[in-house]
């Protein structure tokens, strides 16, 4: 009888390519092990749950013998309750006390942005509006510009305009005297808030430039129809609708011209002077062209020097001094005083 060896062989049971022994447990590591080396987390993941169903853990009730000699014993598990020193202090019977409540945040907060109109959405897509409708009006009526700026520096011994107007040079007209409308109104408020103060009761910069914006709006319309009320009395209807053609241009190129130092304000931060100075000139520019205007049209003839100086300020001086009144006095008003 041949004698068998002392070495037994354990039989096994095979788990893909590992080879698992007989009667131990299969570990998480065998089922890896049968994964390709790229298997994601999920992957394994699965195949995990797919070999081990977890089971539900019971905890044993009988009490624990197992302390030390003269010590307590230990501590159930389930045990979670806290000393008193933990749930107590010295303010837990004021009724101010709110734990639940935040009481402030950690670190340090940090200074704001200060606000810039060059930072400002909306003013500048207005004034990007701006910038594209004066280019489209010069691209589009640059013929019609031309003869009206001849005809402007040159007056016909008839006195009659021959200048015809479509409706879309005369549309882009009136939108560049809104513009007109919308420079002025930016320019008061940097003027304003240098000047008078810059804290007011309104909850917008945009609510004080909208206001601005109607003043100066009501007072192109105040004087457009003073016109229209004046000149008729005193000469006949094709002089009138000369002037008021040229009045027009003049506005509308005072918005022109006012629009290269706005945009240096906002973007560039030019100081204020220069922009009064540049504003103060422009004005008195436009005041000498409609001078010379109403001079030529309506005041030729020898011995009216008074008359044509009546004329003027009364429709020209005394209204824009009544506006700038009523500026400074709508921005001292709604300014706050500190």
């Amino acid at each position: 009888m041949s004698r068998q060896d002392s070495i037994v062989h354990e039989s096994v049971a095979t788990v893909g390519h590992d080879i698992v022994p007989y009667g131990r447990p299969l570990t998480p590591a065998h089922v890896l092990r049968r994964l390709p080396p790229d298997a994601t987390p999920s992957q394994q993941d699965s195949a995990i749950q797919a070999v081990f169903t977890p089971g539900e853990v019971h905890y044993s009730n009988r009490p624990d013998t197992l302390h030390l000699p003269c010590h307590d014993a230990g501590r159930s598990i389930f045990d979670v309750s806290l000393p008193v020193y933990y749930e107590e202090n010295y303010f837990s019977g004021d009724s101010l006390l709110h734990p639940e409540i935040k009481g402030g945040r950690h670190g340090v907060s940090g200074d704001p942005v200060p606000y810039t109109m060059r930072d400002d959405d909306i003013i500048t897509g207005l004034l990007l509006l701006c910038f594209i409708l004066v280019v489209v009006a010069l691209s589009n009526s640059r013929r019609f510009i031309v003869r009206q700026l001849k005809d402007f520096l040159y007056v016909p011994h008839s006195g009659i305009s021959a200048i015809t107007e479509t409706t879309s040079e005369v549309r882009f007209q009136f939108f560049l005297v809104l513009q007109t409308c919308l420079q002025f109104s930016i320019f008061q408020y940097f003027y304003t808030r240098h000047y008078i103060g810059s804290t007011f009761i309104l909850d917008s910069q945009y609510h004080l430039i909208a206001i601005y914006f109607a003043m100066f709006a009501g007072y192109f319309l105040f004087k457009g129809l003073l016109y229209m009320f004046v000149n008729p009395v005193l000469l006949d209807y094709k002089k009138n609708l000369q002037w008021m053609k040229s009045a027009l241009f003049i506005t509308s190129t005072e918005g022109v011209l006012l629009l290269p130092v706005v945009l240096l304000q906002v973007y560039f931060d030019l100081e204020i002077q220069s922009v009064v100075i540049y504003f103060i000139v422009v004005l008195i520019l436009v005041k000498i062209l409609t001078f010379y205007k109403c001079y030529f049209i309506f005041f030729r003839k020898a011995g009216v020097i008074l008359q044509i100086i009546l004329y003027f300020c009364a429709l020209e001086i005394v209204p824009i001094a009544a506006l700038w009144g009523a500026l400074v006095i709508t921005g001292n008003h709604l300014k706050i005083n500190i």
